[in-house]
């Protein structure tokens, strides 16, 4: 009885622990994502995208499918350092879905000299492979 009582102390803590690394996972995501964009690197803030052409973003303009034509949406729409400024999130949730598919709501901000710009996001991102990814992103 005292093994038994013992393995159960022991699962509860890991148990916790794993629950905990997928989040942790996915906020080192979104902090890649914006050392990336904050160094005018669209290309490495991309590399937190699904490489697929089944990536949907979701903008003001509508739905952008795939991952090349998302990437040159954001040089069309940041075609330069003064219009990316530096931007920050706040995340409201982190929403398991199942082990290998987040949704998350947040706010995202840039501060820009030709002024400031916000608004909110959700995602869904899903574990593909060892990595975590941005399979779909609806911001406005």
């Amino acid at each position: 009885m005292r093994f038994i009582l013992s393995l159960i102390l022991l699962i509860g803590p890991v148990t916790a622990i794993r629950a905990q690394q997928p989040e942790r996972a996915i906020k080192y995501l979104m902090q890649q994502q914006t050392e990336s964009w904050n160094k005018g690197d669209l290309e490495g803030f991309m590399q937190t995208y699904w490489k697929s052409d089944s990536l949907v973003f979701i903008g003001k303009h509508g739905p952008t499918y795939g991952w090349q034509k998302t990437l040159d949406r954001y040089k069309q729409s940041y075609p330069d350092t003064a219009s990316m400024g530096k931007l920050d999130f706040n995340l409201l949730e982190l929403r398991p879905l199942s082990p290998q598919l987040y949704f998350v709501v947040g706010k995202w901000h840039l501060k820009r000299s030709v002024g400031d710009l916000e608004g909110h996001f959700s995602l869904l991102i899903r574990k593909v492979g060892k990595t975590w990814k941005i399979i779909a992103d609806h911001s406005s």
